[in-house]
């Protein structure tokens, strides 16, 4: 068997991030991911590229009254209120710049091998105290409702904010039309994101360049299924962005991802890369150039061991085939 090559992305722009930048965030950060992501579109669609496009509902809206349309019935109720997408709005005001994107998921929808799927409606944090099963439900229904009515679609595929897995929560995923899910690698770091420490961080960030940790291609039977719940695909890596300042650091990373590929590729594994599109923000045209390295590995293990790329609704669906 093959193996298989998935890219998922987060695509939240500031609803994203409120909650740690405030106001204080940079425009052209955001000009730059609305000029790059047409770009990784393109060059997607040419390649012949399967990618999941995880996208915060509110991204849909066109204006504020709009945004306030959609709006679930039951908002999360956070004791820490600034998490909390709506408190922010409340207090900074909506700017559709970093806002709202529905001319960039037209983009997504009408380029080839693309997969529309969900980051949540409001960047809903499952994991925090004071929100409820309800009012998660009611923020994915409102997701599946915008994207139906405005775009036609059923997002079927989605990935939970901050990676904040709650497994209580995974039936009412499946019941409100989501059958995949993404997953966190299996590294003690990468588990229980809602409590975080140095010791989690500086693994990660480690094992970005040098194995710290287990191998992050996984094989079909770490792929979980279990009834009632949707199919769990593992996250095996999140692309750091470039940084113009370490090139050491940034071959080294590069080269980390790209070993994997090719481990994943010549012993029939699965291979699960991830970030966020604002992460070329800051240095798109380099990123970019990663980008292209990483597609152009792609082709030649697509080559020699035949390689392919399915998007998350891709892996599910071939899981779901052979139950």
């Amino acid at each position: 068997m093959p193996g298989t090559f998935t890219i998922s992305l987060d695509f939240e722009l500031l609803w994203g991030i409120f909650d740690k930048v405030g106001a204080n965030y940079s425009p052209a950060y955001f000009s730059n991911t609305r000029t790059v992501i047409p770009k990784m579109l393109d060059l997607f669609g040419k390649n012949e590229i399967a990618v999941t496009w995880a996208t915060v509902g509110m991204l849909f809206a066109e204006n504020e009254e709009e945004w306030e349309q959609y709006a679930p019935e039951h908002l999360p109720s956070y004791r820490d209120k600034k998490l909390s997408a709506y408190q922010w709005a409340k207090n900074h005001g909506i700017r559709p710049e970093v806002h709202f994107a529905p001319d960039l998921i037209k983009s997504i929808l009408y380029t080839p091998y693309q997969e529309l799927g969900s980051h949540s409606y409001a960047h809903y944090y499952t994991l925090v105290r004071g929100q409820s099963p309800d009012q998660f439900r009611s923020d994915l229904r409102a997701t599946q409702k915008i994207a139906s009515e405005k775009f036609g679609v059923q997002l079927r595929s989605l990935v939970f904010p901050r990676n904040h897995i709650n497994e209580l929560y995974l039936p009412i995923c499946l019941e409100e039309g989501y059958e995949f899910v993404r997953g966190n690698p299996k590294n003690w770091f990468w588990q229980e994101t809602q409590h975080e420490s140095w010791s989690k961080k500086w693994f990660r960030s480690a094992d970005c360049f040098i194995p710290t940790g287990e191998r992050t291609t996984f094989q079909r039977e770490d792929i979980l299924h279990f009834p009632n719940e949707p199919v769990i695909i593992p996250a095996s890596r999140i692309l750091r962005p470039y940084n113009p300042g370490l090139p050491l650091i940034n071959q080294a990373r590069l080269k980390r991802v790209l070993g994997e590929m090719e481990w994943a590729a010549r012993n029939g594994e699965y291979y699960h890369l991830w970030w966020h599109p604002h992460n070329f923000g800051h240095n798109p045209e380099s990123s970019m150039k990663e980008l292209e390295q990483i597609l152009q590995k792609f082709h030649e293990l697509n080559e020699e061991f035949g390689f392919q790329s399915k998007s998350m609704k891709g892996v599910g669906e071939e899981i779901l085939e052979r139950v």
